[in-house]
């Protein structure tokens, strides 16, 4: 049995009456959570945590957040940075931690802020802006960066637009922080391309696409002129039976890169699907509702016996006990309430 602790963070929208990010106690065993406390910052609409496991940075109202991570998974405030724009949706940071890149998609912009030895978040050292037309009225029309991920050899930066179905490809200058595009990745048209991930060993990268609802698996090479994208899978996040209207939200891989869940709001479902490690190759285990309302957000626990769908019209999370062998999920317990949560950041304390 794991004797490891573990905490969920979860970022919610402040807009009513909730308050900022939810620190969860999780029993990994039983899977249960238990609310800890709440850590005020307005609307963490997403958290990430540094690959060192010091530090948790937060979008918020004013820019960006840093916390200390405490050994008992407890936050504790440092600093805040403008982001000179609108709110972010996402962030991430290289491998060695000395930057932070944030997405924007409310005025289509990819932001890298400079990260400091002690954690906190310095100057910033470059902003784009994305150019160029969509076809679907609204949610597509023009660019809306909803992801920022650099590729696994920390050459580049893809910056996801689903306004525009394309990811930009940037080559990273480590000394300054600035961004050149070189390259893009064209996907379907109104498609709307929305996370990019890459798996551990850098060989492949998995896009999940918010209005096809469909996950495109890809291997990755880093070539002489810049990176490599070849097409190896599509699979729907949908079963053959589902709603008119859906939009895949999440794509979230286990710890030990063995399964991956992905989220369908409209549909209110959840899709867990196994990965080939070798081929790269994802295939369906089951797509099943989550017994609540537009599931923006899901994560495994750390045993991969469970998974957590974070429901944001219906102010729930729902917890369920996933059965490999028989191909389902099963409710775990009755829907705690949270109020319109938006992420979740599951983490294991004393790893500092």
């Amino acid at each position: 049995m794991d004797q490891k602790k573990y905490v969920a963070y979860v970022g919610t929208y402040t807009h009513g009456n909730s308050k900022g990010i939810y620190i969860y106690d999780l029993d990994v065993e039983n899977g249960r959570v238990e609310e800890r406390k709440v850590v005020p910052i307005n609307n963490p609409s997403y958290i990430k945590k540094s690959h060192n496991g010091k530090y948790l940075y937060s979008i918020a109202d004013e820019g960006v957040r840093s916390f200390r991570i405490l050994p008992d998974g407890d936050l504790e405030p440092m600093n805040s940075a403008s982001i000179f724009g609108m709110r972010g949706c996402y962030l991430s940071t290289d491998k060695e931690d000395k930057f932070l890149f944030v997405a924007g998609w409310h005025d289509g912009k990819v932001t890298v802020m400079r990260l400091k030895e002690d954690g906190t978040i310095g100057e910033m050292t470059d902003e784009v802006f994305h150019k160029g037309l969509g076809s679907v009225a609204e949610r597509n029309f023009r660019p809306h960066v909803n992801c920022v991920n650099i590729t696994p050899d920390q050459n580049y930066l893809c910056a996801v637009d689903l306004g525009v179905d394309q990811v930009k490809i940037y080559k990273f200058n480590h000394d300054t922080g600035k961004i050149k595009l070189v390259d893009m990745l064209r996907c379907e048209q109104e498609s709307a391309p929305r996370i990019i991930k890459f798996s551990p060993d850098g060989r492949f990268a998995y896009l999940i696409c918010e209005l096809k609802n469909y996950i495109s698996v890809y291997s990755y090479t880093a070539g002489p002129r810049g990176p490599i994208f070849e097409p190896v899978q599509t699979i729907s996040t949908l079963n053959n039976y589902h709603s008119a209207n859906s939009a895949a939200c999440v794509l979230r891989f286990s710890r030990d890169w063995k399964y991956v869940l992905c989220s369908n709001a409209g549909d209110n479902s959840v899709g867990v699907f196994s990965v080939d490690n070798q081929s790269g190759k994802l295939e369906k285990i089951c797509i099943l509702p989550i017994s609540g309302d537009y599931p923006k957000a899901a994560d495994f626990f750390p045993d991969n016996r469970h998974i957590m769908a974070l429901n944001h019209e219906s102010n729930t999370m729902t917890i369920f006990r996933v059965n490999y062998e028989e191909g389902y999920f099963s409710l775990w317990g009755k829907p705690l309430k949270v109020e319109t949560p938006n992420c979740i950041l599951v983490s294991e304390t004393g790893e500092v």
